[in-house]
């Protein structure tokens, strides 16, 4: 009887540290732009990093680490670690199922972007809950600082995967 590898025990040395770099760009992206990564109004370049898992499945982990540690220095601490993380793993996991049978690119990244733009409302409902404040109008202007983010990083996510083969 074949077993098969779970997908742990396939991940080279190469792809762990490829992942290693993506989850540690998230992370610096984050911090060293932490004025405009977190609060009520947030401009989150690191989420250009979001495109990486339609390329190659590893990066969603790579990505959902890279949120849960830099969120360890949002104002919301723990709980932006554990609903910031969970939120983006799942957002990744929807993206990968929803594009996954479209073949053109800039379609699939597109659509990434409305739905981390939409996904937004985790955000939104946490500083609700935390600062009392105006739920949809949170939503509203993270969803598009997210959007904005999403399309910067997504014209230079693009332009890279014409360089470098992101698949690999």
């Amino acid at each position: 009887m074949h077993l098969e590898k779970s997908s742990a025990q396939r991940w080279t040395t190469t792809d762990t540290a490829k992942m290693a770099v993506v989850t540690g760009l998230y992370v610096a992206v984050t911090l060293v732009l932490s004025v405009i990564s977190f609060g009520a109004i947030q401009l989150r370049l690191s989420e250009m990093f979001n495109y990486l898992p339609l390329f190659n499945k590893r990066y969603t982990i790579a990505v959902t680490l890279g949120v849960a540690i830099a969120n360890l220095a949002s104002p919301l601490g723990i709980v932006d670690v554990l609903f910031g993380s969970l939120s983006t793993w799942l957002v990744l996991l929807l993206c990968r199922a929803i594009t996954k049978k479209i073949k053109n690119l800039k379609k699939k990244m597109i659509i990434t972007a409305l739905i981390f733009a939409f996904s937004m409302f985790t955000v939104a409902g946490q500083l609700t809950f935390f600062y009392q404040a105006p739920f949809f109008f949170n939503w509203l202007i993270i969803g598009l600082g997210e959007l904005l983010s999403m399309t910067l990083g997504g014209i230079l996510i693009y332009l890279l995967n014409k360089r470098l083969d992101l698949t690999k």
